[in-house]
């Protein structure tokens, strides 16, 4: 057959021309047929990657690779949780050259945490196929930085991962790399308006790559929904042990040259939460077995667990900021009728005005059997509260009255001056963070919430406090560090009918260890206790006091 004169691509002579003709011998058409039926072969037999010693050299696949990349011809979906440096985005790399060269019209994309990175990524599809064989290319429409067009129709394009990268276009084929590392925001708003169309089709593929990046997010989150069978996607799990060239004396070195933490998040591929954070990683760790996916979502903020139950008891805190786009309003709601205490319900908004606020608390709380209702007046909190009080008319609302900078009385309107709230302190919020950290970790409070989960994977020690690390939030975190600071009040117990501490102590008495004590009201002084009356029953007004040595170890 004959053949016109190679003219390249911009002078590169390793390109074929869309307009090129090239002959095909018999050896050449089988090695093509076969190369489109088995993708291993095709990769270990004529593609080629940069090496960062060697140069280009012919890709010779590892057994977990050759695992990979088969599992993507065979399945739809594929979440894959492979350590740093092993070869990962090779294998993504060789599936997409092969879908692209021998399969028309396929339409895909390359998303990445950073658009850098997706051309990156791209720039070695371009290498690869740079170096195949004439016989195996296609004609070549756009050979861009960004994209690639080829003769048979197929398009592959490069873009970061976020909300509006890839809106309203429909692929074949999507990877997303490194998404444990995309921005929570960005990564949700992605998940809740693009995610969803690019795998409305019914053989869209779509295959997530990522190194461990904390608790929570949503690559963790689909992680674990894979693994407990409650998704499409296949799990892959790649640790270094399985890279050909990684023994014990490799990690002993790698550990050397970074640090043990380091090296369980990025090589040992472990869920970490961030460094010295109040609760401690183990329990992190645990913590999403019980998370689950909400029963109702307005996908304003209002998610509910678990409808309220007739008879029942609940709990809301509340922690407000300034809304307009700033930090998170937040609320939590739990169910206090027995032990375990459960989160049923939270709000997270950072577009509400705190005007518009109390209306969600309010039809929240009327909602669960009219919940007593803790706010916090830091910020526009007090605003919040007045408007609950006197223009909702809430009833439920927990009183607060402070004495002096060391200790705060809860609940009851005789004598002194009270507030419908409690402004957040020193002493109270390590009160708080102290409860908190016994409730999770002796399994006293169970949290379903994956957002509240990820904030506490991030809710970390900070000089002589605990809040979010730098471009977290902690919003979801600080409702429940109230409602821990609630818990040990007495009045919370004659409204829950629960007792924490005798709970604690029979723990204690059953040799089960307790990290961080709850702070019980009836074991430090009582500087004040006043009777009154408060929604119809009989209250006792509190001052709990804390000494400043019984919470040195927040410090």
């Amino acid at each position: 057959m004959a053949r016109e004169r190679n003219k390249g691509i911009r002078g590169n002579k390793q390109l074929t021309n869309v307009s090129e003709i090239v002959a095909f011998s018999e050896d050449q058409e089988a090695e093509f047929i076969r190369c489109k039926l088995d993708p291993v072969y095709f990769v270990k037999t004529y593609m080629k990657i940069r090496h960062p010693d060697r140069g280009i050299i012919p890709f010779d696949l590892w057994p977990w690779q050759e695992e990979m990349l088969q599992k993507y011809k065979d399945n739809r979906f594929v979440i894959s949780r492979i350590a740093r440096q092993s070869g990962k985005t090779s294998v993504s790399i060789a599936y997409f050259l092969w879908l692209a060269l021998f399969h028309k019209d396929k339409l895909i994309a390359i998303m990445a945490n950073k658009g850098k990175t997706a051309i990156s990524i791209l720039s070695r599809i371009r290498l690869a196929y740079e170096n195949l064989p004439k016989f195996l290319q296609q004609g070549i429409i756009t050979w861009n930085k960004g994209d690639i067009e080829l003769a048979n129709g197929s398009k592959i394009f490069a873009y970061a991962t976020s909300s509006d990268s890839v809106r309203g276009d429909t692929f074949s084929a999507v990877l997303l790399d490194e998404l444990a590392f995309v921005a929570p925001n960005e990564a949700e708003a992605f998940y809740t308006s693009t995610y969803p169309a690019i795998t409305a089709g019914e053989e869209t593929q779509v295959f997530i790559v990522s190194t461990p990046n904390g608790i929570g997010n949503l690559y963790h989150k689909m992680w674990v929904a894979a693994e407990k069978g409650e998704s499409d996607y296949v799990p892959f799990t790649v640790n270094w042990w399985d890279v050909p060239g990684r023994d014990e004396e490799w990690k002993k070195k790698t550990i050397r040259n970074t640090s043990e933490r380091q090296f369980e998040q990025e090589f040992n591929i472990e869920f970490l939460g961030s460094s010295d954070t109040l609760i401690s990683g183990s329990k992190l760790r645990a913590l999403p077995k019980v998370c689950k996916d909400p029963i109702y979502d307005d996908k304003n903020g209002t998610v509910i667990f678990e409808e309220p139950i007739l008879g029942h008891n609940y709990a809301m805190t509340v922690d407000v900021s300034e809304g307009l786009n700033q930090d998170y309003h937040a609320f939590s709601i739990f169910d206090v009728t027995s032990i375990p205490y459960k989160m049923v319900a939270r709000f997270r908004n950072n577009e509400v005005s705190p005007i518009e606020l109390p209306n969600h608390i309010f039809s929240l709380g009327m909602k669960y059997n009219q919940a007593f209702i803790l706010t916090e007046l830091n910020n526009s909190g007090g605003q919040v509260a007045d408007m609950l009080q006197y223009d909702l008319e809430y009833e439920n609302l927990y009183r607060a009255q402070v004495k002096n900078h060391l200790g705060i009385t809860t609940i009851g309107s005789s004598g002194g001056r009270y507030q419908f709230g409690i402004k957040t302190t020193v002493t109270s919020k390590r009160v708080g963070c102290a409860n908190l950290k016994s409730l999770i970790e002796d399994d006293k409070l169970i949290i379903p919430d994956w957002k509240t989960v990820e904030e506490l994977g991030t809710f970390v020690r900070t000089n002589n406090t605990f809040k979010a690390q730098e471009g977290c939030n902690d919003d979801m975190a600080m409702s429940l560090v109230l409602f821990a600071w609630l818990v040990a009040q007495k009045e919370f117990r004659n409204v829950s009918e629960t007792d924490i501490f005798q709970n604690m102590k029979g723990d204690v008495d059953e040799a089960v260890e307790v990290h961080a004590p709850i702070l019980d009201p009836d074991v430090y002084p009582l500087v004040s206790s006043n009777s009154g009356t408060f929604a119809g029953r009989t209250k006792t007004e509190v001052w709990l006091t804390v000494p400043e040595e019984e919470t040195n170890w927040l410090k």
